[in-house]
C-alpha cells in the first residue's frame, strides 16, 4: 500500500493561518515525505529540515528530494526529534527557529507492509519493531526477557488491554521452550488464545502497538521532545502534532494546554479527519490533530 498523509489538508490549513513568514519548516517524522512534500509545494519555504531515526526513510527521501538537496533548501537528517537538543548540537541548521514544525506519530505503510521490520502481524518477520535500527531493544528481548508481571502492565497501559494475563502466561509458558523470534510465532499464540471477538479486527492489533511503543520509549521520548520543539518556534511559529493513540494525544493535548509559558493551542477542539478520508484511508481512523502556536494570543 503506498502511504497516505493523514489530516494532510488540515495540516496545511493551519500552517496558512500562521502569521509567520513560513520560510523555515522542520518535520520530524520524516516518513515517506508525504506531508513535507505538500508543505514544500505550498510554501516553498527557503529552509526545509527533515529527520527520522529510519535510515530507510532518509535514503527514500534522499533520492526524491535529491534536487532541492543539490540546492540546499532541503536537508535530511537521521535521528528522532526526542532528542532535538542533541540533534541542534550536531546539526547548527536546527539551531535556527522555525516557522513551521510538523510531528506525524503514526507508523509509516512502508514499516507496515514490510514485514522485516517486524511491525505487522500480518507479515511474516523477525519480531523487531525498531524504528531506528542502531539501537538495541528489539520486540522479541521484551517477549523473551520481561518479567510476567512486566508484561501483564505492558498491555495494560500501552495496549489497554484489560485482561491480558492469558496471553501473558501463555507467553511466558512456550518462552521456555523455544524463545520468541517472529511476528507470527506471536500473533499466532495471540489468536489461539483470545480468538477472534470482533470482525475486522485482529486479536494481536493492541499487543502489537504496546510492543511497537515500548520498543521505541514513544511516550516518554513525546514528553520530553515537544517542549523542545516549542521552545524551537519562531514568535508566530506553528507546530502540528498528528497522533494515533490516546495516550499520545493525551500528552499533547495536556503540555499544549499548558503551554509551558511559551504559546497556546490554537484549537479548542481537537481535529479529526473527514469521513471522505476515512473511507479513502483506513489508517486515518484514530488520528488526531493538536496545533500550538509561540508566542501570546491575539
Amino acid at each position: 500500500m503506498d502511504h497516505v498523509p493523514v489530516l494532510l489538508q488540515e495540516v496545511i490549513d493551519g500552517f496558512k493561518d500562521s502569521p509567520t513568514s513560513k520560510s523555515s519548516y522542520y518535520d520530524g517524522t520524516f516518513g515517506r515525505g508525504g506531508h513535507f512534500a505538500e508543505v514544500l509545494k505550498e510554501f516553498n519555504p527557503d529552509l526545509c529540515i527533515g529527520s527520522d531515526g529510519d535510515l530507510a526513510a532518509i535514503e527514500y527521501g534522499r533520492e526524491l528530494f535529491k534536487g532541492r538537496i543539490a540546492s540546499g533548501q532541503v536537508h535530511l537528517i537521521q535521528g528522532s526529534y526526542t532528542q532535538f537538543e542533541e540533534l541542534k548540537e550536531e546539526n547548527e541548521l536546527l539551531r535556527a527557529p522555525f516557522d513551521l514544525m510538523l510531528l506525524d506519530l503514526g507508523v509509516s505503510s512502508p514499516q507496515l507492509d514490510q514485514g522485516d521490520r517486524g511491525f505487522s502481524f500480518y507479515h511474516e518477520g523477525p519480531l523487531d519493531m525498531r524504528m531506528d535500527q542502531r539501537q538495541s531493544q528489539t520486540a522479541a528481548g521484551i517477549i523473551n526477557d520481561w518479567h510476567a508481571d512486566d508484561l501483564i502492565r505492558l498491555f495494560q497501559d500501552y495496549g489497554e488491554i484489560r485482561r491480558p494475563y492469558r496471553v501473558v502466561r501463555a507467553i511466558v509458558n512456550d518462552r521456555e521452550s523455544k524463545p520468541f523470534e517472529t511476528t507470527k510465532q506471536l500473533s499466532s499464540l495471540i489468536e489461539r488464545i483470545e480468538g477472534w471477538r470482533k470482525k475486522g479486527s485482529h486479536p494481536a492489533t493492541r499487543f502489537f502497538l504496546a510492543l511497537r511503543m515500548a520498543v521505541n520509549n514513544e511516550l516518554k521520548g513525546l514528553e520530553e521532545g515537544l517542549p523542545q520543539l516549542m521552545k524551537s518556534l519562531n514568535d508566530g511559529g506553528r507546530l502540528a502534532i498528528i497522533s494515533f493513540h490516546s495516550l499520545e494525544d493525551r500528552i499533547v493535548k495536556n503540555i499544549f494546554r499548558d503551554g509551558l509559558g511559551l504559546g497556546f493551542a490554537v484549537n479548542k477542539k481537537v481535529i479529526k479527519p473527514s469521513q471522505g478520508e476515512e473511507k479513502k484511508n483506513t489508517r486515518s481512523r484514530s488520528s488526531k490533530l493538536r496545533i500550538f502556536q509561540r508566542g501570546e494570543k491575539q
